[in-house]
């Protein structure tokens, strides 16, 4: 089964909801067990909260979009984001130490944990930022 869908969410925390949903209505559409869509509904709603937060210094924008696509071919998922927020140094993306108890901050372990591959590319225009998550299924 192969399956490419994507959709602009605006930037804010409002679309959170909005990502998830969608994401799940791709995930029923693929023979996958529940915990897995858990897992990955978990990290594209991270990443997209990340988005927000880091990318657009939570500034919830009426105007300003990212785009989410999801695609399968051949048992590979990729998930890609493209938004055109601050460029991302990726020497700062890293996720607090797991033994510091406290909300928050863990969004990018959960990430690497439920993906195989988290690579950021340089965004290809009019996008500046493109995060692509890998997942074989």
């Amino acid at each position: 089964m192969n399956i490419s869908e994507s959709k602009d969410f605006l930037v804010n925390s409002a679309s959170l909801k909005e990502v998830r949903i969608f994401s799940r209505e791709i995930f029923e559409k693929i023979d996958i067990n529940e915990d897995l869509k858990d897992e990955l509904v978990l990290a594209i709603a991270e990443a997209a909260q990340n988005i927000v937060k880091h990318a657009y210094k939570n500034i919830d924008s009426k105007t300003d979009k990212m785009e989410i696509k999801i695609s399968l071919k051949d048992s590979e998922l990729e998930i890609g984001f493209f938004d055109k927020g601050r460029p991302v140094d990726t020497a700062n993306v890293r996720h607090r130490k797991i033994d510091d108890v406290k909300p928050g901050g863990l969004g990018t372990f959960f990430i690497q944990q439920i993906m195989d591959a988290v690579v950021f590319k340089e965004g290809e225009k009019p996008w500046i930022n493109h995060l692509v998550l890998t997942k074989k299924i």
